[in-house]
């Protein structure tokens, strides 16, 4: 069980974003106790804190120190156009390196690949051939197998699951196959899963 933080806003306009609620519709404003109180409802749950981005908000770093000290597995899921620095080294990183059909990937911050950690993960939304032979080349350029968990992922609407499979064993990746799995169990359901 995971409880799923959504903070408002992005600064980036992804050509597959299925998240566009969280900067075209009005956000509501709480506090750190607001959602330190909504979190206690799911004890023992590992909380992930997402976005659209999320350290696009100064109030997500006072956020991450209060969730570590309830002794949860605390997650990060950012964008990587933004510095992570700033991240404490306790919070699990999950940096979503967007591939050029996104049409933000010269938005990337590459400085990020310096602050990893071996429990951290670089996830690439695939939508192409094109995009999968780009994140190869990233994933070549900088050792990132070497540095954390990569995860593979296809937009479902442009590829199919059973086609970046394939890719994958045939170039024999180091790299971990990912689907949303929500929109499985949940088809009916866009939002609050």
């Amino acid at each position: 069980p995971c409880v799923f933080i959504r903070l408002a806003g992005c600064n980036l306009r992804c050509s597959y974003c299925d998240a566009k609620y969280t900067y075209e519709e009005p956000s509501q404003k709480y506090s750190v106790t607001d959602i330190l109180e909504y979190v206690s409802q799911y004890p023992g749950a590992m909380v992930e804190i997402t976005g659209g981005e999320p350290l696009l908000q100064e109030g997500v770093y006072p956020l991450m120190d209060k969730l570590l000290k309830s002794e949860r597995t605390i997650l990060l899921e950012t964008n990587g156009s933004i510095t992570t620095a700033r991240i404490p080294d306790n919070i699990i990183k999950i940096m979503d390196i967007k591939c050029p059909d996104s049409g933000m990937h010269g938005k990337m911050d590459f400085t990020n690949f310096e602050h990893l950690h071996s429990c951290d993960e670089i996830k690439f939304v695939i939508t192409s051939r094109n995009d999968y032979v780009w994140a190869v080349a990233l994933l070549e350029k900088h050792n990132l197998s070497d540095k954390c968990s990569i995860l593979f992922s296809p937009v479902a609407a442009s590829l199919s699951p059973d086609q970046l499979a394939e890719w994958i064993l045939n170039d024999q990746l180091p790299v971990r196959f990912q689907l949303q799995l929500h929109t499985i169990l949940w088809p009916e359901k866009v939002r609050g899963v």
